[in-house]
């Protein structure tokens, strides 16, 4: 992993909001730090409501995570492009990553209970 990357087990219980509606909660959540970034909240697949969320053609790379596949996420009254993300074969050093999804705060809301 990069010297940059810190990966731990995100304390309590979090959920994500989309359009007033909740997509997902857990309690075992990721928190990734990065650099100066903020720090980004990984859900585990299984505890997001995945039938909110759509599979686009978009894709970035990170030279330190990998390919990030994006998702565009449908709620009532609301469609919010590529709003979420997930590294779906993570590069070696952040394999806890895998099969979790991450999402852009500016569009859906991201809370710890």
């Amino acid at each position: 992993m990069a010297d940059h990357i810190k990966i731990r087990q995100a304390p309590g219980t979090w959920v994500v909001r989309a359009g007033g509606a909740i997509i997902g909660e857990s309690s075992d959540a990721l928190e990734l730090t990065e650099g100066d970034y903020p720090p980004a909240i990984y859900f585990p697949r299984g505890d997001i409501a995945m039938t909110f969320l759509e599979p686009t053609d978009s894709s970035t790379r990170c030279p330190y995570k990998g390919q990030a596949r994006y998702f565009t996420i449908t709620s009532p009254g609301e469609e919010l492009p590529d709003a979420a993300w997930s590294y779906e074969a993570p590069l070696d050093g952040i394999l806890q990553i895998k099969d979790h999804l991450a999402f852009y705060t500016d569009r859906v809301t991201v809370e710890q209970l």
